[in-house]
């Protein structure tokens, strides 16, 4: 596997920004997957049997290269390509695809077009794919980002999403260590914490805790609000909801979000005299807040195409379910930026260091509480779509076991230190 992977990664700086995502326990078929509590199994990308020529590939990108999260899938595919040796002339990409009727139309008018494989970008593409993967049973269709390929009744479908609660726990030690130097130095008094998320869905609510988690490592007192855009990209929404956090107090600023607009407004308020930092998500942000990123937390999606092609390309089976994470470099933070504390790239080198070996895991259940008590069991799979789980077991051994049932993150617990402002 790392052979390609290598490629791929030396290749391109695959950036990433949230998958559109899902509520905990949106519905899916009702069919129940054969064993729903066997974590997903990374694809390995051996070396391709067949003439890359011989496959044909469709991107449906819900925004195009503007969205920091598309450009990121733009990116991957393109390092993939070059990893495995697929030429433009077999890649057709469809941008700003909206989440309706028209992804199944495009779906099929790909595969009508001669695409052996049609990957989808974004969560609210999903149930589309789903429809053209029964019409169109010769053509594989992938969902980035999605949770109901294991309980389809059809073979031709899959789900793929990297760890990114792993980087955003490291992002949330970099933010973690610049509020600490704050607080010492006094030019903070409050541990306070802002967070610009797009939707309520168990995706943010997972990004933002591993976030907030690897803030307390630091700074164990530390509290956060989130406030909600109800949108995936909307440069002003983000913008406003960062101006806000940070006139309640906020000192730093996290987003789950896909454009450079809190960024932009939190160094506009860096220049004004307030005391404010980023940390951003999918891109470097430090184009957009030259002083006040701090770093971002980012997707490598070449690994997760490279291995996933690599696959067809052999004629191979590909998993339901695909997710990797640092272990696999599919996950990482940007360069970190001139304002970081002191320290922080040895520290972030010791927790990524913890996290490849497993010595780290990012929702331990010590760390954290609900209602001020320790939680114990959490049903992550919902099989009869009424919004709620009723199988797979997420927590064993103290650990809250992520993204390892299915690819696409569920961890949708509300813990302690966290307010929704809306």
């Amino acid at each position: 596997m790392k052979k390609y992977l290598a490629i791929a990664l030396a290749l391109v700086i695959a950036l990433s920004l949230v998958a559109c995502s899902a509520p905990a326990g949106q519905p899916a078929a009702p069919a129940a997957p054969a064993d729903p509590a066997q974590p997903a199994q990374p694809a390995d990308p051996a070396a391709p049997a067949a003439d890359a020529s011989a496959i044909k590939i469709g991107v449906i990108l819900v925004h195009d290269e503007n969205s920091g999260y598309d450009y990121a899938h733009i990116e991957g595919v393109k390092a993939a390509q070059a990893a495995l040796g697929i030429p433009d002339s077999q890649v057709i990409f469809k941008y700003n695809i909206p989440e309706d009727e028209t992804c199944f139309d495009t779906a099929i008018d790909l595969a009508q077009q001669g695409c052996t494989i049609v990957f989808s970008d974004s969560y609210g593409h999903q149930s589309y794919m789903m429809q053209a993967a029964v019409e169109e049973p010769d053509v594989t269709f992938v969902a980035c980002t999605g949770d109901t390929a294991a309980f389809e009744p059809v073979d031709n479908v899959a789900n793929v999403f990297p760890y990114t609660f792993e980087s955003r726990y490291v992002s949330g030690v970099v933010a973690g260590l610049k509020l600490k130097e704050l607080l010492d130095a006094g030019t903070a008094t409050d541990p306070y914490v802002g967070y610009v998320g797009a939707y309520p869905y168990a995706e943010v609510v997972s990004g933002y805790t591993a976030f907030f988690l690897g803030i307390q490592s630091i700074v164990p007192e530390a509290h956060m609000d989130v406030q909600y855009t109800n949108s995936w990209y909307d440069p002003t929404a983000e913008a406003e909801a960062a101006n806000a956090l940070i006139a309640r107090g906020c000192v730093i600023i996290g987003q789950h979000a896909d454009s450079t607009g809190a960024p932009s407004a939190v160094q506009a308020q860096l220049d004004a005299g307030k005391v404010a930092y980023s940390v951003g998500y999918n891109i470097d942000m430090q184009s957009a807040a030259p002083t006040a990123a701090l770093t971002s937390a980012q997707n490598n999606w070449a690994v997760l195409y490279t291995a996933t092609l690599a696959k067809a390309l052999n004629g191979e089976a590909i998993p339901k379910d695909y997710a990797a994470g640092y272990s696999d470099d599919a996950v990482m933070i940007s360069a970190l930026g001139a304002s970081v504390a002191a320290g922080t790239a040895e520290k972030v080198a010791e927790v990524e260091a913890a996290i490849k070996a497993g010595t780290l895991n990012v929702f331990d259940t010590s760390t954290y509480t609900v209602g001020g008590e320790t939680v114990t069991t959490f049903l992550a799979l919902d099989t009869d779509g009424d919004w709620v789980g009723d199988t797979g077991e997420a927590i064993s051994d103290g650990i809250f076991h992520e993204s390892t049932l299915r690819s696409a993150p569920y961890f949708g617990l509300r813990i302690d230190g966290i307010t929704e402002l809306n």
